[in-house]
């Protein structure tokens, strides 16, 4: 963070925790403890699974066991099916992700530190982001034919309504203390909004991004709908058609698993972030 924004901001922090008798660091806040109690739920999920399945309560053709669906990984797997479906995901995410996070960023700034982009551009994005996001699908096909253009283009949609709506906010509520402090030291302009402003929103920076990020394996399935033959999205659709239940159990893990991963990754680079910044 700036000298400007620490000199506001910061004294008050320091003088908190250089007080006798603060509370320690809380035993669950240890990554121990939080892999741990992150991995509880899930067992326990597996485990009644795993009971239901065996014991008949619930059909086979209903839901397979967590043994068929493994077997069902190491199948595609062994055909180097799985990998590819994996890695165009994630390479569709990460694109439709940067995209429309840039923009997203781009555009939070100009409503944000803008009156005149607030009023001009607000309502409409606002009714934007109220488009359901199957709903773009035949007008992407329409205008970006069945590529990877239109596919990405979903997910960037997908990403840049929660950094928009978080960043804008964000500026809009930057304390004017600190925007005051900053133009006492004859800042202005970027040198104001890089020193002073966006130290002061990066929280809420990197919220919007991994909302964004969570949106875009949302709007992923949707997109690899526009006539896609590979993807983790393709094979749940056509798992659905061949009535292949393991195979859409693997799909529905895989997501979950790529989506926890990606996000576990933009958490550390927050808690950096956050270290430096703040």
């Amino acid at each position: 963070m700036s000298r400007v924004a620490q000199g506001v901001t910061g004294e008050g922090t320091r003088r908190a925790q250089d007080e006798p008798g603060s509370s320690p660091r809380s035993p669950w806040s240890r990554p121990g403890v939080r892999v741990i109690g992150g991995l509880l739920v899930p067992a326990v999920i597996v485990l009644i699974w795993q009971i239901a399945t065996t014991s008949g309560l619930v059909p086979a053709y209903r839901l397979p066991t967590p043994g068929s669906v493994i077997t069902a990984g190491v199948e595609l797997a062994e055909r180097g099916q799985l990998w590819t479906h994996i890695a165009i995901s994630v390479q569709r995410v990460l694109l439709g992700f940067a995209i429309g996070s840039l923009i997203g960023l781009a555009v939070a700034a100009i409503v944000g530190l803008s009156k005149l982009g607030d009023v001009l551009l607000s309502p409409t994005l606002a009714a934007l982001r109220a488009v359901p996001s199957l709903a773009w699908v035949p007008l992407l096909i329409l205008w970006m034919q069945i590529g990877e253009e239109s596919k990405i283009t979903l997910i960037a949609i997908g990403a840049f309504f929660p950094v928009y709506t978080s960043v804008a906010d964000a500026l809009r509520h930057v304390d004017p203390h600190l925007v005051e402090a900053g133009r006492s030291f004859s800042l202005r302009g970027w040198s104001l909004f890089r020193t002073v402003q966006l130290p002061a929103v990066v929280p809420s920076v990197m919220s919007g991004l991994r909302l964004a990020l969570a949106q875009s394996w949302l709007f992923l399935v949707a997109a690899e709908l526009i006539a896609s033959s590979m993807g983790l999205g393709w094979m749940l659709n056509d798992s659905q058609t061949n009535g292949r239940v393991d195979r859409i159990l693997l799909a529905i893990v895989l997501l979950a698993l790529l989506g926890t991963i990606t996000n576990a990754i933009l958490g550390f680079i927050e808690r950096r972030l956050l270290t430096r910044w703040t």
